[in-house]
């Protein structure tokens, strides 16, 4: 879903330019490999009134200027937090992969997923690393992403637990064509304590074997009524 024009500027790891704009943004959600224990997940936020997903995995199309690599994003309100996950990007035609942040309004979360999802900002990296035309070959089991609040460790380890972004990427059906621009959010991991923090510093890493680690910071501000 594409909202005006929102070009984004980015590096490869080997420092070529990269500029886009996005035709879809999508925020993949319940994407671990353990059925049993996505439904059992999915159970604890019902109870706690988060609505249940459509389907599974779940996919959430946001408008292409939520995307930014701004050092700072605005929210409406004190109760929202990030979550790491690795970004999977299609421009010309090629396959690059980042590093973001799912910012959400956790409270909006209890009245819809998908409203919560659009409500914040999407920090990702500045920085890509090409993966060529085939993002299926890579070894997502390898990849490790943390993150940290206020200084402290929040969320860190492999993607192994999670489905493949290749294999999501099939599942949503996408890119459509050759003009297609995607920026596709694949999960996350579970939270070190289980519990969400609404701090306003945040950091972000992936770390992908034989690549230098993709690493960005970004500070919540709250937008004054």
């Amino acid at each position: 879903m594409t909202t005006g024009i929102t070009q984004l500027q980015l590096r490869t790891s080997s420092g070529d330019r990269l500029a886009f704009t996005p035709t879809d943004v999508i925020v993949a959600g319940y994407t671990g490999r353990d059925s049993a224990a996505v439904a059992h997940h999915v159970d604890e936020l019902a109870a706690i009134g988060v609505p249940r997903p459509d389907t599974i995995p779940a996919f959430y199309d946001i408008a292409a200027d939520r995307v930014s690599t701004d050092a700072t994003i605005e929210v409406d309100g004190p109760s929202t937090s990030g979550e790491v996950e690795p970004v999977l990007i299609y421009a010309d035609q090629r396959y690059y992969l980042t590093v973001g942040s799912d910012h959400t309004d956790r409270v909006l979360e209890t009245q819809s997923i998908r409203l919560s999802k659009a409500a914040c900002p999407k920090p990702i990296a500045g920085t890509v690393i090409d993966l060529g035309t085939d993002p299926a070959i890579v070894g997502w089991d390898d990849i490790t992403v943390c993150s940290w609040v206020n200084g402290a460790l929040y969320q860190r380890g492999t993607l192994a637990a999670m489905l493949p972004v290749s294999e999501l990427l099939a599942k949503w059906g996408g890119p459509g064509d050759d003009d297609s621009a995607l920026v596709l959010f694949g999960g996350t991991i579970p939270l070190l304590d289980g519990t969400f923090r609404y701090g306003r510093h945040w950091e972000m890493s992936l770390e992908m074997p034989g690549q230098a680690p993709i690493e960005f910071t970004y500070k919540v501000t709250v937008r004054s009524s």
